[in-house]
């Protein structure tokens, strides 16, 4: 497992804890500002967890079938991902 994938797992497991303690601030009745800072705080680390398995893919997988001259297909899976992104 590269550097990437291991950050983007790390980010990952870290937001499962948070989001089981979303899930126990909702059932205790917490302050609806307190939940809200945490969502928040859970999407940046998906958020994180995913630019980094797009590194990861841009430097491996997209760079060695660009060398192999099979790029095009990586190229739109990419883009597909990128107007996913956009149109949110």
């Amino acid at each position: 497992m590269n550097e990437e994938r291991k950050k983007a797992l790390q980010a990952l497991k870290t937001s499962k804890g948070q989001i089981e303690g979303i899930i126990k601030m909702i059932e205790d009745e917490r302050y609806c500002m307190d939940i809200s800072n945490q969502i928040i705080a859970v999407q940046g680390l998906l958020k994180k967890s995913n630019l980094l398995i797009l590194k990861q893919h841009l430097d491996h997988c997209v760079k060695d079938a660009c060398l192999s001259n099979s790029g095009e297909e990586k190229m739109e899976e990419i883009m597909g991902i990128i107007e996913k992104l956009i149109n949110k």
